[in-house]
Formats: C-alpha cells, sequence, structure tokens
C-alpha cells in the first residue's frame, strides 16, 4: 500500500459526504485520460518488481526475535545514502528506491529505474536484489536484519513482538485487541484508513484463519491468548459474542493484512489493447501462482492450516457493513491479484499491467526465479495469442483452493483445454512497434531469432462469422498443478512449453540460457514436489524443533530460532537441499 502524501485524510463521517463527487469526478479524470491516451501506441517493454522487508531486531539474551519499528529513521539514513550514491554515479537510475509501507517495520524496494526487455536486464534482477537488501542491511542496527516474510509469526502475540514494545491498549484507530498503534505507519493516510474501515463497517474487521490441528493441540481450540474479558472499546466484546471463531486463528486489525509483505511485478504495455490482453491472461495465472510461492503458514504465534495471505488481505479491508455483508454478490471492497494502470498525467509511462498475487520468498534467488518466469510467461502468452480465459467464478475458486495446506500437489485448478488461436486463422500485423518485426506465422518461413523481450505482438483475430461454438463448460477442466505447468495430452504443452517455445525464439548464448534454467528449475521442482514451498519448509521447522509441543503454537524461542535459520539460508550459510538447490 504506497504512500500518498499530498492531501488531508478524512475521517468517515466527513469522507462520506464527498463520496458521490469523488465516484463523478473519478468517472471523469478516467475518461479524459482515455479520451488523451487511448490511441498512445509503440511504448518499448520496461518492467519491475517491488519487494517489501520486514525489519526484525534480535534480543539475543531473551531469544526474542522482534519486529523493529524505526521505519522512518531507517528509510531517512536509506535516502541519505541512495542520494550520495547517486551523485557519485553518472546512472543515477540504478541507484535503487525504498519507500514507506503501511507497517512500521516494513520497507518497500524497487529497482532505481525500470528493466528493459534486455536479456541482460533479465538476468541483473537477481543481483539488483541482491544489492538492495546489502544497503538495508548495511544501515540498520547491529541487531536488526531484513526479511523478506510474507507474514511475520507472532505479530500479534501477547507479550513483547516490538522494539521498542507498546501495549495494544493504546490501538486508537484499529481498536485491536492484539496490536498497537505504534504498529501502524504514522502519517496520517494509515490510520486514518484503519479507522475508517472500521467505522464504516460499523465493527472490527474479523479474520478467522483455520487453525492447524496438531496431535496436542485442546480440541475444540479456544484461544487462551484472547483478553476475552477487556472493555476498554465498544468493539472489545465482540471476540466473545461470535467473532472469534474455535479452532482458529482470530485476528482483528488492518495490519494484519497490511502488515503481510509480497513480490509484485509490474509491465509496460505496448498500447492499451495488448495491457487489456495481458490483463485478462494473467488473470488465470495468478491462483497458480500463490500456491506455487506459498510463504506463510504462521500467523499471531500458531500454526495455520492454510499456506496463503490472500484472505487475510481481503478480511483486513472488509468495510461492508452488517447489511451488505448479507448480500453475497456485493462487495464493496476488494483486494485485486491485478491492477491495470492508466498513464498518468504528463508522463512518458505508457500502459501498466501489475502482478500481484505472489507471495514473497525467503531468498533474493527464490524472488528472482519467480519474477523472472512471470516475465518470461507474459511474452510467451502474448507472442503466440494465447486464450487462458475461464470463467471468473472459477478463478475466484482456484484464489481458495491456491490458499489451502500443499495446494500444489494436494489441489486441482480450473484451467483451460486448449489454449492456441483457432487453426488456421491469419494474424494481422501490429498497428505500431517498437524495436523488431513482428513473427511472420507459416511453417516454411524461418523467423529471426530476437535480441530482447519485447511488446507490440501481433494482434488477435477475432473469432471467424460461422466458427463453431460450444458450451462454455466444455473449454475447461480440473487439472493438477503438474499437468497446468508440464502439460497435458493432447495439445497442452504446459506452461513451461510455452515458455521454453518462447526462449527458443531468442538469440541467447549458452550462459544465459543456463542461468535461465537456474530460475525455471526452481520453479519446476516446487512443481513436482522435489522441493518444497516456503510454507511447507517453514511449518516443517516449527513442527520439527526440539522445543515444540505438537499443539500449534510456535513459541518466542521457535520463532527466534526460525529467524536465525531463515537468515542463514538467505545467506548461504545454512543448506536445506528439499528446500533450495544447493548450487545457487
Amino acid at each position: 500500500m504506497g504512500l500518498l502524501s499530498l492531501g488531508t485524510p478524512l475521517a468517515w463521517d466527513d469522507a462520506k459526504r464527498h463520496a458521490d463527487h469523488v465516484r463523478s469526478h473519478g468517472i471523469t479524470q478516467f475518461l479524459n485520460i482515455w479520451d488523451r491516451l487511448k490511441d498512445r501506441c509503440g511504448d518499448e517493454l520496461l518492467w519491475g518488481d517491488e519487494i517489501e522487508y520486514m525489519v526484525v531486531s534480535f534480543d539475543h539474551e531473551s531469544k526474542n526475535a522482534r519486529l523493529s519499528l524505526r521505519q522512518s529513521e531507517i528509510l531517512a539514513k536509506l535516502k541519505a545514502i541512495t542520494n550520495d550514491i547517486a551523485s557519485d554515479r553518472a546512472d543515477s537510475g540504478s541507484v535503487p528506491t525504498f519507500h514507506p509501507e503501511y507497517g512500521r517495520f516494513m520497507l518497500e524496494s524497487t529497482p532505481g529505474s525500470p528493466y528493459t526487455g534486455s536479456l541482460t536486464d533479465l538476468l541483473s534482477v537477481e543481483g539488483d536484489m541482491r544489492y538492495r537488501r546489502r544497503l538495508a542491511r548495511k544501515y540498520l542496527k547491529q541487531d536488526e536484519l531484513p526479511f523478506t516474510l510474507t507474514s511475520y509469526p507472532r505479530l500479534g502475540v501477547s507479550g513483547v513482538f516490538t522494539d521498542p514494545y507498546f501495549d495494544p491498549e493504546n490501538a486508537v484507530s484499529s481498536h485491536s485487541l492484539f496490536l498497537p498503534e505504534e504498529i501502524t505507519n504514522p502519517h496520517a493516510r494509515f490510520p486514518t484508513l484503519t479507522a475508517n474501515i472500521r467505522r464504516r463497517r460499523g465493527s472490527k474487521v474479523v479474520i478467522n484463519l483455520p487453525l492447524f490441528i496438531d496431535k496436542n493441540t485442546p480440541r475444540p481450540f479456544v484461544d487462551p491468548t484472547i483478553p476475552w474479558q477487556r472493555e476498554l472499546y465498544s468493539e472489545d466484546p465482540e471476540a466473545k459474542q461470535g467473532a472469534a471463531l474455535n479452532d482458529h486463528i482470530y485476528m482483528d486489525a488492518m495490519g494484519f493484512g497490511m502488515g503481510c509483505s509480497c513480490l509484485q511485478i509490474t509491465f509496460q504495455s505496448c498500447n492499451v489493447t495488448e495491457a487489456r490482453r495481458l490483463y485478462d491472461a494473467l488473470v488465470p495465472i495468478a491462483p497458480l501462482m500463490l500456491a506455487l510461492t506459498a510463504a506463510s503458514p504462521l500467523w499471531r504465534g500458531y500454526i495455520a492450516d492454510v499456506d496463503c495471505r490472500w484472505d487475510v488481505i481481503s478480511a483486513s479491508v472488509d468495510d461492508r457493513t452488517e447489511e451488505e455483508r448479507g448480500l453475497k454478490n456485493i462487495q464493496s471492497t476488494n483486494w485485486q491479484t491485478l491492477r491495470f494502470k492508466p498513464p498518468p498525467i504528463n508522463s512518458p509511462i505508457g500502459w501498466r499491467v501489475e502482478f500481484r498475487s505472489m507471495e514473497v520468498q525467503i531468498t533474493d534467488f527464490e524472488n528472482a526465479a519467480f519474477s523472472v518466469f512471470v516475465v518470461l510467461l507474459s511474452r510467451a502468452i502474448l507472442s503466440s495469442g494465447l486464450n487462458l480465459y475461464i470463467p471468473i467464478s472459477k478463478v475466484d475458486e482456484n484464489m481458495s483452493r491456491a490458499q489451502k495446506r500443499d495446494a500444489v500437489h494436494s489441489q486441482k485448478f480450473f484451467f483451460r483445454k486448449d489454449v492456441f488461436p483457432p487453426s488456421g486463422s491469419s494474424r494481422s500485423s501490429s498497428a505500431c512497434s517498437s524495436g523488431s518485426s513482428s513473427p511472420v506465422d507459416g511453417p516454411d518461413v524461418v523467423r529471426r531469432k530476437e535480441k530482447k523481450l519485447r511488446n507490440c505482438f501481433p494482434s488477435v483475430p477475432p473469432p471467424e462469422d460461422g466458427h463453431p461454438s460450444r458450451p462454455v463448460e466444455d473449454e475447461y477442466e480440473e487439472m493438477t498443478m503438474e499437468e497446468i505447468m508440464f502439460g497435458k495430452c493432447p495439445g497442452f504443452p504446459g506452461l513451461f512449453g510455452l515458455v521454453y517455445a518462447y526462449l527458443d525464439t531468442l538469440d541467447i548464448t549458452e550462459d544465459e540460457r543456463c542461468k535461465l534454467d537456474e530460475y525455471l528449475d526452481l520453479i519446476k521442482h516446487r512443481t513436482n514436489g522435489s522441493l518444497k514451498t516456503a510454507a511447507t519448509w517453514l511449518r516443517d521447522f516449527v513442527r520439527s524443533h526440539p522445543s515444540y509441543k505438537f499443539d500449534s503454537v510456535v513459541s518466542q524461542e521457535i520463532n527466534y530460532d526460525l529467524m536465525i535459520a531463515v537468515d542463514e539460508l538467505e545467506r548461504g550459510v545454512r543448506k536445506v537441499p528439499d528446500f533450495l538447490p544447493t548450487k545457487i
């Protein structure tokens, strides 16, 4: 959630008086943008990643790993340092940038300038991520470290989980039983938004994740750490009035969702038509990438029976009133897996698509691998004119399945059977071009190898008149993740097959191909089960810890040792061959 530095946030009672004005002017603003920029065309491929870190402070004497709330100080220091680096370099665009986030323990980082479609840029992603982490790490305190964790295992536990410690009784924005006010970025936008969601809703947000039931977990599980009898705020009785479910991990504040970290990729498209094609094509891909990047099985000091953050994010910003919550088909708030982003006014930036479903990974190697895969897949989809459409209700079902424990192997996902354009249809040339010419279809034509990834692919022709139609239910089926990724006969080569076919169209050296294969092999091994997902590794670490009591609890000691292990993994000190390749 980015920082909007201009304007003054309004409390909900004041803001709702302006709702119609905002809606009307929002529509007018978009129509003006559309009228001015709908014909913009020919933008080259530019893309970038966003990674969010959690800063953890270690008390080695008491074996407590706590969230450091020094975001403002850290960002001020990083800004000064990066400004100094930029002044010493001819290419200031290569200096990364760091931004504030919702949680006061979080840092967001982006490359200093967008990557292009060059293979050199594609293969520089991991190095850039490592550079950003080194910069952040270098200017933290000696007992602080930056982590790329999707969810912090002990956010909201009773006791000390922040540095410095603050009492949740001071949660004047969220009225949370678990999170203090000071967990939130102090900029007015964030606490105001937190309070306004609660005020519009008429109650606190309600988040319940199913608890992982281990052999010594009490049944039914009634959470003893919830301050059931607190009567400080009017919403305090909600937990005992049914908001907190038995056998679940109960959370009650926006900070549990907005305090998550993720990996996001943004693409600049050739034009609005190609941006729409890419957006639509990536919608059914989003649940698959969520499952493959699953990395958040630990919440509020407990092991969850889910692997991903998505439902926590959605529930944490659910501002629907009680009446609206009764209408299942109406949702006033959602959290999208993709964003369609028009060009900013008076900017060289074009039409963009932001891919948002992936969970951030523990190591920079993993984050680079998934970033590179999504970029290559996007080019494969556009260059081949693929049709990945399935009903949006099936995408929603896939999102639900993707969050289940070990979803990569335990679940099937709805996917389109035939992804290729109708045979025999001719593909028209793109109306404009950025870079090399469009490939020409035909069995007798030898295509020139592309030297870079690009935009402005041939447009996809509409269905021909008289083309036989069939029931939409016949266009898709349930497939395993392996079938989707590796292919299913007859006729579907799998997402890896599409990516490899696209790589064959590139003018690429043996060394470049070997490095790309390292990234693709990680995802292949996650798919076939020879390597664990981050969620599975995190859960297994907790359950195999000597002090774990098989009661679903992530204790302070276990969390401390887990953070040490995660840091060692990221630095390459600890080798875990069933989680990461040994040669990275």
